[in-house]
């Protein structure tokens, strides 16, 4: 397949899955204007169910094409550092979906916030034009570099600062329109700041979702809903700590228990999972499933594990260690959610004050919230 069919192919895709947004069709537009090709670097990185490897354009153009259009919700890991990721070309899906939460609107004055290959810095200068701005804040050097001359290469006029994007980039604000394309897990105040009143910020939050923020009219906070899943790198220096092994150790576990409920919604419920992400900010969830049926590992970065593991014949037993007892969190929190009736990631907010911010659920002032 050339170069072309696979764009194609990737639309095509996305128009089956209703994927291209009714309100913003200069979206689809730019995207053709400024395919994701013309922005993946010559070398990506490819699991290979052990490590990451590198994929070279020039060795293997095949796969490496296949690579930068998989699927709409497969990202194309474009720097690995210390055997982790640390920049991607991003899934077009989600791209797709984040700039439609934007509004934005010609001559709008935007700052993007990780610059990356420079790709999502070419589609907002589509659609801003002549009578706008786009500037762009990478804390790579190098990464920011490469990114200059793509957008250069491809006729883009955007502006790329190197620096952190936490604090956003004041000398060309204010701006109508703030996006990040890293998750946060607190939204800094700075972008609240830079923001004209009335004016959008969009971010993934908390490694699961993306957020739409609106600037009150006297500068004050910002607030708005979940917009949808989103799964983003973190800003650099924010991971997850270490990793479950780290955490697990050797030793043997402090409490056994069996498990009553059915934990296959760990696996593939997105809502449920949203919620236990607000309710249990360090925690992290994976899953997998084998002969006996779903089993969980739980752990937060620290000191404290939990792993439920399935037991055959529906049965489960959780094995945790730790000061904490993760399992019974998750438990707590998961019955927390059902009793709220089992709300969406749609039901939830984010509001963002200057002296904190906290996730609500239903309502901004009358639902329940848990503070950052």
């Amino acid at each position: 397949m050339t170069l072309a069919d696979r764009r194609a192919a990737l639309a095509a895709t996305m128009d089956r899955r209703g994927a291209w947004p009714d309100r913003s069709p200069w979206i689809r537009r730019a995207v053709t204007a400024v395919p994701r090709d013309v922005f993946a670097p010559d070398r990506l990185w490819s699991w290979d169910g052990h490590a990451y490897v590198p994929l070279d354009r020039v060795v293997d153009p095949g796969r490496w094409a296949a690579e930068v259009y998989a699927s709409p919700d497969a990202a194309a890991v474009t720097q690995v550092t210390g055997g982790v990721p640390s920049s991607s070309l991003s899934a077009q899906g989600i791209v797709v979906d984040m700039l439609d939460s934007l509004l934005l609107e010609p001559g709008h004055r935007v700052l993007e916030l990780g610059t990356g290959t420079g790709w999502n810095a070419a589609l907002l200068a589509q659609r801003v034009g002549p009578d706008g701005r786009v500037v762009s804040v990478e804390v790579d050097a190098d990464l920011a570099e490469r990114a200059v001359a793509r957008l250069k290469g491809a006729g883009v006029d955007a502006t790329v600062h190197v620096g952190d994007g936490a604090g956003g980039c004041p000398s060309g604000g204010p701006y109508h329109r703030l996006i990040s394309t890293y998750a946060v897990d607190t939204v800094p105040w700075p972008w609240v700041e830079q923001t004209r009143p009335g004016g959008r910020i969009v971010t993934p939050w908390g490694h699961l979702g993306h957020v739409a923020l609106t600037v009150a009219e006297d500068g004050g906070s910002a607030s708005g809903w979940v917009q949808g899943l989103a799964t983003f790198m973190p800003a650099r220096g924010t991971g997850p700590g270490r990793d479950f092994a780290a955490v697990r150790g050797e030793g043997p576990p402090r409490d056994e228990r069996p498990v009553t409920r059915d934990i296959g919604p760990l696996r593939d419920d997105w809502h449920l999972l949203f919620a236990l992400r607000v309710a249990l900010p360090d925690v992290r969830i994976t899953t997998a499933v084998d002969e006996d049926g779903v089993n969980a590992w739980l752990h937060d970065g620290a000191t404290s594990w939990a792993t439920l593991t399935a037991t055959g014949a529906g049965g489960t037993t959780a094995y945790e260690g730790g000061p904490r007892r993760l399992a019974d969190e998750v438990e707590q929190a998961w019955t927390a959610w059902l009793t709220l009736g089992r709300p969406e990631l749609y039901d939830y907010g984010l509001t963002v004050e200057p002296g904190g911010q906290y996730v609500w659920c239903g309502d901004e002032a009358t639902g329940p919230r848990w503070p950052l």
